[in-house]
């Protein structure tokens, strides 16, 4: 296993699978993909990338908090899932993001993917809303605590 910074289209084929299957691939490219403050990590197994996540700075106006990061485009192949990859990615973003001396990682997280984000100590906030020709979402957030 091994985790490594990737360039926003490297994200590409993981996110077409994962979240935007049977659309165009244009649909994969996220709007802040190349800012300079975005980063994207792969998960690569026996050098196949297995799982990705792209963590952007971007202040979401349900927070407070000044210093804030965006989780978007969290995906582990389906053959992959339920052993612990997604928790890894998630884990990887949360250090980098401690690093950067962040307030709080927010995200908007499909319906059926809030258990596994509960279980990584994130807490949604407000009603669902519907992301149109995505789904049903929530939005989740995490405050970083400072050592």
């Amino acid at each position: 296993m091994e985790l490594k910074k990737i360039n926003s289209i490297d994200t590409y084929p993981v996110r077409h699978e994962v979240l935007r299957k049977g659309k165009p691939i244009e649909t994969c490219q996220f709007k802040g993909d190349d800012d300079e403050n975005t980063i994207h990590f792969g998960l690569y197994q026996n050098e196949r990338l297995i799982g990705i996540i792209s963590i952007f700075k971007e202040k979401n106006d349900l927070f407070s908090e000044t210093n804030q990061f965006q989780i978007r485009g969290m995906a582990v192949l389906e053959e992959f899932q339920g052993k612990r990859f997604g928790a890894e990615l998630v884990k990887e973003a949360e250090n980098h993001c401690v690093n950067l001396n962040t307030d709080l990682i927010w995200f908007n997280a499909r319906e059926n993917a809030v258990p596994f984000y509960k279980k990584l100590g994130y807490t949604t906030i407000g009603d669902s809303f519907l992301i149109p020709e995505v789904g049903i979402h929530f939005a989740m957030y995490k405050k970083i605590q400072k050592s």
